[in-house]
């Protein structure tokens, strides 16, 4: 049945038009809104009186395996760098879950996405140890809170070839089923061998990759050192830029060439700004290619309105400066990736009804600015996912929220345990 929001208004995702009035938003999954004079008879109304309506939010690189990782045991010895931080962290939590534990990971996420605003989620998941049925477990979850998504399992030669494989194969069986990418961790975790087939697995299945890159100055030294080039340059040989629909996560550590190349390519950019500060590795400088630029989470939160917030206020240091519309349409640049893909999934009657009441006027022009000096996840009233109500103050209406995070809580308690 489709949904009728009166006394709406309305501004548009490229932030160009506002409108007062009666939407009435389609029910089919992909389906879209249009003004109205009246609510039909038989429409479910929402009253949006003194509220803000506008197309709901996407993350453009999330980790939802780090979904229980909040408060989790602190690792046995103090990283000191980046590869350490992987070592004793992330990789020792990732080859510890299981498939309910990944499965508690997607619910979490979901849930907490969808009372950020959001309702997709481009994830790059890793699980060594439970790859098989990974990936299609983390869809179920997703699909049963009403969050659209973009999957990829990561491959990595880190593990040796029993989990390489698995992940391999678990690629293989989701991609023959739904929409997704080939995943890859990062050069230094990826050997020729698997990097060739990642390519060729992407363009037989006619998508991208998605992967890490230079997101610590490690990822050079070893590419250098084993390839005799730099990761992009390594990335680019073998292919890896061909593709409209890759991803390239980070971008931090590149020299002119590698941005004069990722700026010339099909590729687009996932940044992360409030990781790479937590991991000390540096900024993104996207001066060579703004356009190519989305906004990620990384597996810090699910608070897409949020990172875009830290991108801005890293930019005005890491890239001479950004207006809050230059921001607006980073943060936006998600659905230009997946519409110009033809992704399914982030469609038009995917809505955020924002109960924001600020001491200042609300223009098309000063919009931007309200979203990042503003607006945040604590205005998030209710969600529209692809014509269904999903979110209805504050509270999800597709699932039982509080039994599905009793389930985390207690899979999280079982995975700090094997911790």
């Amino acid at each position: 049945m489709p949904i009728a929001l009166t006394n709406a208004t309305y501004i548009d995702r490229q932030a160009e038009s506002m409108q007062t009035g009666t939407i009435l938003v389609s029910d089919e999954p992909q389906g879209g809104i249009e003004f109205v004079d009246n609510a039909p008879k038989g429409a479910d109304t929402i009253d949006c009186s003194g509220k803000i309506v506008t197309p709901s939010f996407a993350i453009a690189h999330h980790h939802i395996y780090s979904g229980l990782a909040r408060g989790m045991p602190a690792p046995p010895s103090t990283p000191t760098n980046f590869v350490e931080i992987l070592e004793q962290i992330w990789w020792r939590l990732d080859k510890a879950l299981d498939q309910d534990m990944i499965r508690a990971c997607a619910h979490a996420v979901a849930i907490d996405a969808l009372k950020c605003g959001s309702t997709f989620i481009i994830d790059h998941h890793a699980s060594p140890f439970a790859a098989a049925g990974s990936l299609h477990t983390i869809a179920d979850a997703l699909d049963e809170v009403g969050l659209g998504h973009l999957l990829c399992y990561e491959l990595s030669d880190r593990d040796g070839p029993d989990c390489r494989d698995a992940g391999l194969q678990e690629t293989q069986d989701f991609l023959e089923h739904h929409q997704g990418l080939v995943g890859l961790h990062a050069s230094f975790t990826v050997s020729e061998p698997l990097l060739e087939f990642a390519v060729d697995l992407a363009n037989k299945h006619d998508t991208g990759l998605h992967i890490h890159v230079a997101e610590d100055e490690a990822d050079q030294k070893f590419c250098l050192e084993n390839h005799n080039c730099r990761v992009v340059e390594r990335l680019h040989n073998a292919g890896v830029l061909e593709s409209p629909k890759t991803i390239l996560a980070h971008c931090i550590h590149l020299d002119d060439n590698e941005r004069s190349i990722i700026a010339d390519s099909e590729a687009w950019v996932a940044q992360q700004s409030e990781s790479n500060q937590n991991n000390a590795v540096g900024a993104l400088d996207a001066r060579s290619f703004p356009d190519k630029v989305m906004i990620g989470t990384d597996g810090m939160h699910s608070d897409a309105l949020g990172a875009a917030r830290a991108a801005y206020l890293m930019a005005q240091r890491e890239e001479g400066g950004m207006s809050p519309f230059d921001a607006h349409n980073r943060f936006r640049r998600v659905h230009d990736y997946l519409e110009s893909n033809q992704f399914e999934g982030d469609s038009g009657n995917n809505l955020v009804i924002l109960d924001y009441n600020p001491p200042t006027p609300i223009t098309i022009d000063n919009w931007p600015g309200h979203l990042m000096y503003g607006v945040s996840r604590a205005h998030v009233h209710s969600i529209i996912a692809q014509g269904r109500l999903a979110l209805d103050n504050s509270r999800c209406t597709l699932v039982d929220e509080d039994a599905l995070l009793e389930n985390c809580r207690e899979q999280a308690e079982r995975l700090w345990e094997k911790l």
